[in-house]
């Protein structure tokens, strides 16, 4: 698979269309009748992902934490593919700051804005679009993806100068979460019946990854027709969210319904990515989840990639293969699989699905 150099057509920015003040969404970002949020979908108002107090888990042992705690992520793990973490560590004032400093960005002179725009070839910088197919039907959404780890990828230049204190802010709170990840992969680990290194081994110990990408979801006219961000699985390893808990957007699929997620404030929403679905055999599951917009509000969110080493083959555990389960996925590097999703864009389960081996 070989790298694209540039987008099939010209970007434009969804910012720009919202605050245009048009009445009605261009055809380019009209999904399908069955994706659209209007859809006649069952949805459980009253479910939410479960809330789960990590109180104990600030130091670096993942064991400080009680029994119950331990058995609520895993349950979490194998019925959800999502959580809400509170009490987890990193500081209150630091995820307010993160947030609104990425706010401010995205509310720049869009010149500013364009110096830093980015490709297909490594997606860093700001973006309008995932996918490269000519024509695919885009989502109401512009981001801001950046590497954060390894240091061989962190490169200051292609983050924000603007607004003031950006670049600090960004690095502190990847330093804070990267610590967070590192935790609950232990906890990952425990609740599999393994060490506690076990996963994080899998990724490379401490040379695994981490990248960072901001959402901007603008207001839209006809929120019951666009979605901010189509349905897919996370393909890395671990994903922690920063939300925006006065603007309720995520859904997750359960059970065939959209549960909208109703965020907790200072709570991060973690999810299992596809990586981990691979490493354990899929008794973890990633699960779908998509992005709906609305017509009064902006939303802003932080979505915090946590990765294995980029050229390590990731297959299931051995301990986790057997007779009667046999390994449901064949060896591939992230690289690999990264590539193989910007080149299709979200697509649902279809990514993880498509790689099982053959029967």
């Amino acid at each position: 698979m070989n790298s694209v150099q540039d987008w099939p057509e010209p970007i434009i920015r969804v910012q720009s269309l919202s605050e245009s003040g048009l009445p009605i969404i261009p055809e380019r970002y009209i999904k399908p009748a069955p994706d659209r949020p209007s859809f006649i979908d069952p949805e459980d108002s009253d479910a939410n992902i479960p809330i789960i107090d990590l109180t104990g888990l600030s130091g670096d042992e993942a064991c400080n934490l009680p029994a119950t705690t331990l058995d609520q992520i895993s349950s979490a793990c194998r019925e959800w593919g999502f959580f809400q973490v509170v009490n987890h560590g990193v500081s209150p004032l630091l995820m307010d700051q993160a947030r609104e400093t990425w706010r401010s960005f995205f509310h720049l002179p869009m010149e500013i804005k364009q110096a830093y725009a980015n490709s297909p070839k490594t997606y860093e910088g700001y973006g309008s679009r995932l996918g490269i197919e000519k024509g695919a039907i885009l989502d109401w959404s512009d981001y801001y993806y950046l590497h954060y780890l390894p240091l061989t990828l962190k490169d200051y230049n292609k983050w924000p100068a603007s607004p003031d204190s950006c670049r600090e802010v960004i690095d502190e709170y990847g330093k804070e979460v990267a610590k967070l990840c590192g935790r609950i992969m232990k906890v990952l680990s425990m609740n599999l019946g393994f060490r506690e290194d076990c996963l994080q081994n899998a990724f490379g110990g401490e040379n695994f990854g981490a990248c960072l990408r901001v959402n901007f979801y603008p207001k839209c006219p006809q929120p019951d027709l666009a979605l901010g961000l189509s349905s897919h699985s996370d393909p890395g390893g671990l994903t922690v969210l920063l939300p925006d808990h006065e603007v309720p957007g995520l859904q997750v699929r359960k059970d065939g319904k959209w549960i909208t997620v109703k965020p907790a404030k200072h709570a991060f929403i973690v999810n299992i990515g596809d990586q981990i679905q691979v490493l354990s055999n899929a008794n973890y599951k990633s699960v779908e989840h998509r992005v709906i917009v609305n017509s009064a509000m902006e939303r802003v969110s932080l979505a915090f990639f946590y990765n294995p080493k980029s050229d390590i083959p990731i297959k299931p555990v051995e301990e986790l293969v057997s007779a009667d389960k046999p390994a449901l996925y064949s060896p591939m590097t992230f690289d690999e699989y990264r590539l193989f999703i910007r080149l299709r864009g979200p697509k649902g389960k279809s990514q993880v699905e498509s790689l099982k081996s053959p029967r």
